[in-house]
């Protein structure tokens, strides 16, 4: 049966273009620990929501190429053979760099009309960047006869965020939104883009907190973070061998050579490394059952967020100080970029709903805001549309 959004969705489809659509979804995702570090080449450890963009797509005979959203009530057009194509620095430039890179990397696409909905709010962390590039990637590369590679699907979203839209980001967002495993968090290697599936035990649940800050991935400040590891790993590969990136130091070798760089960009390093580590063993904990362990690292990776990376903010800082107060919660943490959006908490089963209102209660005295929550089982990956996994609200 068809979701609402999928029904207005194709009722949009029709009205604006007069035609029968396909559809396509991509979710967005959840980070259970290693924040920052995919553009290090680091561990980080996602999984998919059931919250998602939707595509509803048809081919034209031309190499026209016009999107509409129903969040942004409007239609542009754009030519697949403009050789000069220059970023609007608006919400079309992520399905339009797609288009562009695709092309570049030898798809040759179909013109095609597109209109974009969902259920993934903007800017609370949960990758809807990523969401908007994939379902419309999937979708173009679909209509026009390719077979879709995941993980290059994944790599050319990447490339189409970095060159076109301007955001440095890494690859997990795109990655776990093409190659999401239903039922289980992926433990991903950014540098190989291999990946292995880390069971959550059944009896946890995974909750996230939305604080309703809202915060702009394209600002310098997430551009900024990312040069201060580039200047890290600049210092630290004139003193040791095989450094391309921060996942080639050990945290012993960064404590020796702190000497070598400024203070900020030491704290910088300091939270990329620490945190590869800290999620390298949150899946050895889970993988052993060990949640009081995962937890206990995830509050260990909010104060390195917080302290040493500096981007977090008072609202996400007061979700997690609220959890620990809380029983039932084994860790919580920011989750994101940063400067705002959702924190991600670990709770027993059976004191999630509670753990929601609390959250939802305490909150709203402190703030006068009232914060979405939800729990999440992890989803599929991008696809035609189908059956989606589960997510509730819990607390309005």
């Amino acid at each position: 049966m068809e979701s609402r959004i999928e029904q207005d969705l194709i009722a949009a489809f029709r009205r604006s273009f007069e035609r029968e659509p396909r559809l396509f979804r991509a979710p967005g995702r959840i980070n259970l620990i290693g924040e920052h570090t995919d553009y290090n080449d680091g561990f980080v450890m996602p999984a998919a929501l059931d919250l998602s963009i939707w595509a509803a797509i048809a081919p034209r005979s031309d190499r026209r190429l016009r999107i509409g959203s129903l969040v942004m009530d409007e239609v542009v057009e754009f030519d697949l053979d403009d050789a000069n194509a220059q970023p609007r620095g608006d919400w079309t430039d992520y399905v339009r760099g797609v288009a562009i890179f695709l092309e570049r990397a030898g798809y040759e696409l179909n013109g095609a009309d597109l209109v974009l909905d969902g259920n993934l709010p903007i800017g609370a962390g949960l990758s809807a960047s990523a969401a908007f590039e994939v379902s419309a990637g999937f979708a173009l590369l679909t209509i026009s006869g390719a077979e879709v590679d995941r993980v290059e699907l994944a790599k050319i979203c990447q490339r189409a965020e970095n060159q076109f839209v301007g955001v440095r980001c890494g690859i997990m967002d795109q990655y776990i939104s093409c190659c999401a495993v239903e039922g289980s968090a992926l433990l991903l290697d950014c540098r190989s883009l291999v990946s292995r599936k880390v069971t959550i035990d059944p009896d946890a649940r995974l909750v996230i907190c939305d604080t309703m800050v809202r915060h702009q991935l394209a600002s310098d400040e997430y551009n900024s973070r990312r040069e201060d590891c580039e200047r890290a790993v600049a210092v630290l590969s004139t003193r040791l061998d095989g450094v391309s990136a921060l996942r080639d130091v050990t945290f012993a070798q960064l404590i020796r050579h702190a000497d070598a760089m400024p203070e900020l960009i030491f704290r910088r390093a300091r939270h990329v490394v620490g945190e590869i580590d800290r999620t390298l063993r949150a899946a050895a904990a889970l993988d052993a059952g060990d949640l009081k362990e995962c937890g206990r690292l995830m509050y260990l990776s909010h104060e390195s967020l917080r302290d040493d990376y500096e981007v977090s903010c008072a609202e996400l800082d007061l979700m997690v100080d609220i959890a620990r107060s809380l029983p039932g919660v084994y860790g919580a943490r920011m989750m994101g970029g940063g400067f705002g959006g959702c924190t991600i908490n670990l709770v027993e089963a059976s004191r999630a709903e509670a753990f929601a209102q609390a959250m939802a209660d305490r909150y709203r005295a402190a703030t006068g805001v009232t914060p979405p929550i939800l729990t999440c089982v992890p989803g599929p990956g991008a696809g035609p549309v189908g059956d989606l996994g589960a997510a509730r609200v819990l607390a309005e």
